[in-house]
């Protein structure tokens, strides 16, 4: 593992605790030698995470569509920003650079992308970790609905299973280490890296 996608807010929340883990999330990353890849903004937990991992000597990679770079959104100070043209492309490219993915808090943006690779995890398109830093019990709500899933045979045991919940960032980088995916859904071809 080389590096940590992470999919946080690019407002910063009402809870200061929210803005404090982003803070802790991104200088735990660079003190391990891990490469943080993140949205490329400069606000919100987003700007958050960049600043705290830059502080820290870090090297900070960040992808955004040429739209928000235009809208002035963009970070400035970072070791990369990648500008793409879709929010499709810019999926693509951080699942790619990522070597595992972290879910600070945030909107429908940050569930939406993270959602998309624990999709591609279980498919077996990748085997790269996915978790939460729930925060102060921010995730709970996910958390019922994916066992919802389970419940009503949407989902098996098992892929609800592979999602990591840690109320720090730190313990689910230490989860990370020890991370084994279960078998791709339709068992027919093994785990291949798709990007």
């Amino acid at each position: 593992m080389k590096s940590i996608c992470v999919y946080c807010g690019s407002s910063a929340g009402n809870d200061p605790a929210y803005l404090a883990e982003a803070e802790r999330a991104g200088t735990l990353i660079a003190q391990a030698g891990l490469t943080l890849v993140y949205g490329g903004g400069r606000v919100g937990l987003m700007g958050q995470v960049a600043d705290a991992a830059l502080a820290a000597g870090g090297q900070v990679i960040g992808v955004m569509p040429e739209d928000l770079v235009n809208q002035e959104i963009a970070h400035t100070g970072l070791s990369e920003l990648v500008v793409v043209k879709s929010m499709h492309e810019r999926k693509w490219k951080m699942a790619e650079l990522g070597d595992a993915f972290l879910s600070l808090p945030g909107g429908p943006g940050t569930f939406e992308e993270f959602i998309e690779q624990w999709t591609w995890a279980l498919l077996g398109f990748h085997a790269k970790p996915c978790g939460f830093a729930n925060v102060n019990g921010y995730y709970e709500l996910w958390r019922k609905t994916v066992q919802q899933m389970i419940d009503a045979g949407f989902v098996a045991q098992q892929y609800g299973d592979m999602l990591i919940y840690e109320p720090t960032t730190q313990a689910v980088l230490e989860r990370f280490r020890s991370y084994v995916p279960p078998p791709p859904k339709w068992g027919v071809a093994p785990v291949e890296q798709r990007y």
